[in-house]
């Protein structure tokens, strides 16, 4: 379990850590100002949007690593369809995290740079998951996430059905699976 917990730090010092703190840190202090030029917070209120998103993050990740024994990255991916939490609201909440975090951090900075950012980088995950992630996800793990992928949205959250009364999953799925980075070599 160690490991595992020292493999899902890495993954969030490096992964989210790079495009939620490095990216925004550097796009609001490029233009060789004084440190914090550009960086002076002008709407206290965004810190709350940013705290949510950092809190899901840590609740998707605590998933992937509890229920699915892996992380979100695809070199470690979890073993299983992760259909608990966040994703039984909707199939990509890591993704969604990140973008709260960027436009809560454009909102406290007052940032278009920011605020430009976070359009390419919502661009780029719906792209790379449907690109990529979702085709692997099909393959990898079959009829469990296509059950999956057909009772949970994409992108807008929905409150999830009762178990017997319109949705595909059960209440304690049999499968685990999905959403973000479900999709790295299987380890079953």
């Amino acid at each position: 379990m160690l490991s595992l917990l020292i493999r899902n730090l890495v993954f969030t010092v490096v992964v989210p850590g790079l495009g939620g703190a490095y990216v925004p840190a550097w796009l609001l202090t490029r233009d060789g100002g004084p440190a914090g030029h550009g960086a002076t917070p002008v709407a206290w209120e965004a810190v709350p949007v940013i705290a949510a998103g950092a809190a899901l993050y840590l609740w998707c990740a605590w998933n992937f690593a509890t229920v699915g024994r892996g992380t979100p990255g695809l070199w470690d991916a979890p073993r299983r369809v992760v259909a608990h939490g966040p994703y039984r609201w909707v199939r990509n909440p890591i993704y969604l995290a990140a973008l709260l975090v960027v436009l809560g951090e454009a909102a406290l900075f007052g940032s278009l740079r920011l605020l430009a950012y976070a359009g390419v980088l919502a661009a780029c995950f719906h792209l790379f998951v449907t690109g990529y992630e979702e085709p692997a996800l099909r393959r990898r793990f079959g009829p469990a996430y296509l059950a999956y992928r057909h009772a949970v949205p994409r992108w807008i959250p929905r409150r999830p059905h009762p178990a017997g009364r319109g949705s595909s999953l059960p209440a304690d799925p049999p499968y685990e699976g999905g959403g973000t980075t479900g999709a790295g070599k299987s380890r079953v």
